[in-house]
């Protein structure tokens, strides 16, 4: 699943920093193209192994790309300011990607990937309630419409709500509180340590829960898991790199493209394919997100601008 960081431009002592909208847009694509893939051998490996140990394996490659980065860091990033929310985080996040790993093992790809957009609607959420976050109008109407759409996908009344649709609901509360802590933690540790403090309580906690169900894999089996943990790392280094070069409006609409993606996938691969109410309530969930991203961002960029300003005058 996609994450949302942070998408507003960082303003340099000469101003707003130059954006590159194009070379943002690729990151993007190439991030949403990557993460689909991800999810589609998830699902592939959860049919075979259980989601524990899967996990595992993901998050034990993830550490291991890491590794070599962070010794190039000071050692004082890998000291957290906030162990607490540190530790919240880690608890919050390891639910976040169980529960995710356990979905995609009964719902399909695509399903799953239309519901995952409301990350963002949760995010927004959760800010107003937990960090005393101001919404206007507009963003609530939007927030609206983004539940509307994700009524239109689980369809309650009109047809049975399978548990893996709440489980996968369920899921992206978690990722939305997880961003919220990551939200918090950004004020006081580095982007390197919150990283570091993931990998570090994600991979052996998921290795004591595997262990209670492990099944040695075959050898393609561990390829296969190795590929996960890769595809994982580059992704969310594509999609950081795509908000760090460029503007939110210009790159987010290339997110979308996980759908389609993962719907080619989950049909080439599990002979799957969403129907026609998800595609219409999937696209309003992303229309709906993609506004108040828009609006979040363009408040972001006008408090700073007018910081900026103020200590020019």
């Amino acid at each position: 699943m996609a994450t949302t960081p942070d998408l507003t431009p960082h303003l340099t002592p000469e101003g707003p920093r130059k954006v590159d909208n194009f070379r943002g847009l690729l990151y993007m694509l190439a991030g949403a193209v990557l993460i689909s893939c991800l999810h589609a051998l998830v699902r592939d490996m959860t049919q075979e192994l259980p989601p524990f140990e899967v996990a595992f394996f993901r998050n034990l490659v993830v550490l291991i790309v890491l590794t070599p980065p962070l010794f190039r860091q000071d050692r004082s990033a890998w000291k957290s300011k906030r162990p607490d929310l540190q530790l919240l985080r880690g608890v919050v996040g390891l639910g976040a990607m169980l529960t995710w790993f356990y979905t995609l093992q009964v719902v399909p790809v695509g399903d799953a990937t239309a519901l995952s957009f409301t990350v963002v609607l949760f995010t927004s959420l959760g800010a107003v309630f937990m960090l005393r976050e101001k919404m206007g109008l507009r963003r609530w109407s939007a927030l609206l419409v983004g539940f509307i759409g994700t009524a239109i996908i689980l369809r309650p009344g009109f047809q049975d709500i399978s548990p893996g649709y709440l489980l996968a609901l369920g899921s992206t509360v978690l990722w939305a509180w997880a961003l919220l802590i990551v939200k918090v933690l950004a004020r006081h540790d580095s982007p390197v340590t919150i990283v570091f403090y993931s990998s570090v309580y994600f991979t052996p906690a998921t290795l004591v829960l595997a262990l209670f169900v492990w099944e040695w894999p075959t050898w393609m089996q561990l390829i296969e898991m190795i590929a996960i943990g890769l595809l994982a790392a580059v992704a969310h280094v594509c999609m950081a790199k795509a908000m760090q070069l460029g503007e939110a409006s210009a790159v987010m609409p290339a997110d979308f493209t996980r759908l389609l993606w993962a719907a080619g996938l989950g049909y080439i691969m599990f002979g799957e394919f969403p129907d026609f109410w998800t595609w219409v309530g999937g696209t309003v969930v992303f229309a709906s997100t993609m506004y108040i991203t828009y609006r979040e961002a363009r408040a972001k960029n006008a408090l700073k601008d007018a910081t900026f300003k103020t200590s020019e005058g």
